[in-house]
């Protein structure tokens, strides 16, 4: 079986069992674009929890981001954890998306994929997941985002091996599965929801729906 046929199998499988995921959880695209930076080596629960204090004080526009101070905004997002560092990467985020595109959310989307994902990565804390988060969710591109639960599922079921970084996998994805920026969206969700059910660091198989791949298989 080819990777193009695994990676679809298991898209179906869990699909079938989780359903339409509805991801990414936001009010509109600038608050995906501020969930993506908050999310950085945290909980999402932690994230809800700073994205709401931001909400409560209307602090979720280009605008109001751009004139809070920094040290006031750290102290706002402190359960995002390091919270000082995502305070600095989010004022750097907000006068990027400023400056090049006036807070305009639509104006940032005619932007061609490859450009403006260089402009991304050349954002002082803004990394590929971030990125990739930011134009897959926000932006509406047709890319792929890994992570350490899609590296964690694709080894258990052999596609890549430990060598693997986050490029090879995101080709593998890109390469084998038809550039669908709906069929990514879903297939990202559906993974992280399998990782946290399932496919945590001492895995549980007995109950995956991905089980009947790895027959006769140990996964550890």
């Amino acid at each position: 079986m080819d990777h193009r046929e695994e990676l679809l199998k298991i898209y179906k499988l869990l699909d079938g069992y989780f359903g339409d995921l509805h991801w990414w959880p936001a009010v509109n695209p600038f608050e995906v674009m501020v969930g993506a930076i908050l999310t950085q080596n945290t909980a999402w629960t932690n994230v809800e929890t700073a994205i709401k204090a931001l909400r409560k004080r209307r602090l979720l526009t280009p605008a109001a981001l751009s004139r809070i101070p920094e040290a006031e905004l750290a102290e706002i997002i402190r359960a995002s954890g390091y919270y000082h560092l995502k305070a600095a990467r989010l004022k750097a985020f907000v006068r990027f998306f400023m400056d090049n595109y006036s807070g305009n959310v639509a104006a940032m989307r005619t932007e061609g994929l490859p450009l403006l994902r260089e402009k991304l990565l050349g954002i002082r804390g803004v990394g590929p997941e971030t990125a990739d988060s930011i134009l897959l969710y926000a932006c509406q591109k047709p890319i792929f985002v890994s992570d350490a639960y899609t590296r964690r599922l694709f080894l258990r079921h052999g596609l890549i091996d430990e060598a693997v970084d986050y490029g090879g996998i995101q080709s593998l994805v890109m390469a084998s599965l038809p550039s669908d920026r709906n069929l990514f969206n879903q297939f990202h969700a559906l993974i992280v929801v399998a990782a946290k059910t399932f496919c945590k660091k001492r895995p549980e198989c007995a109950d995956c729906p991905l089980a009947i791949l790895n027959a006769g298989r140990k996964i550890g």
